[in-house]
């Protein structure tokens, strides 16, 4: 296992154990950050109601949230299976439907968005992912054809928290 898979591995261990964290500390007021909302989907087995802290961004009046871990999540497993969602975003709580996107051009072209946006942020978490600092396209293709990334599109407001 090389140095950068131990180092994923590892990142993904910390946030499986950090988000139920968050999620206490988002719903007592506390800010997650100003990038993170909180995705509520049903269990495909279960059918209970399933709470993941995500970074997003907002583009054209949808919510764009990535798999790291990619469609072997189980938050995007439960999404394939049910689309309808509740989102959580500074305080306003709405329905949505959601739809999984695996297509490696189009994670790609998210991912420099994101870049543009962020790019200390995505730099990193990029390169701790095995990128190298100065990536091609064919490259960063390559990476987002193991991810998967999803677009939440709000269908009703439900409250104000």
């Amino acid at each position: 296992m090389s140095e950068s898979s131990r180092a994923v591995g590892f990142i993904w261990r910390i946030m499986r154990w950090l988000n139920p964290y968050l999620e206490r500390r988002f719903r007592s007021g506390g800010k997650p950050g100003q990038f993170v909302l909180l995705l509520t989907t049903k269990g495909r087995k279960t059918g209970r109601d399933h709470i993941t802290p995500l970074q997003y961004e907002l583009v054209d009046n949808a919510y764009f949230v990535a798999s790291a871990r990619g469609p072997d999540a189980d938050w995007y497993q439960n999404i394939l299976v049910n689309p309808g969602v509740e989102v959580e975003i500074e305080g306003k709580s709405f329905l949505a439907k959601a739809e999984g996107i695996t297509d490696a051009q189009e994670i790609a072209d998210f991912v420099e968005l994101r870049l543009r946006k962020r790019p200390r942020m995505i730099g990193t978490m990029l390169r701790l992912e095995g990128l190298p600092a100065n990536f091609t396209r064919e490259e960063l293709e390559t990476f987002a054809g193991k991810k998967a990334l999803v677009v939440i599109r709000p269908t009703e407001e439900v409250e104000q928290a």
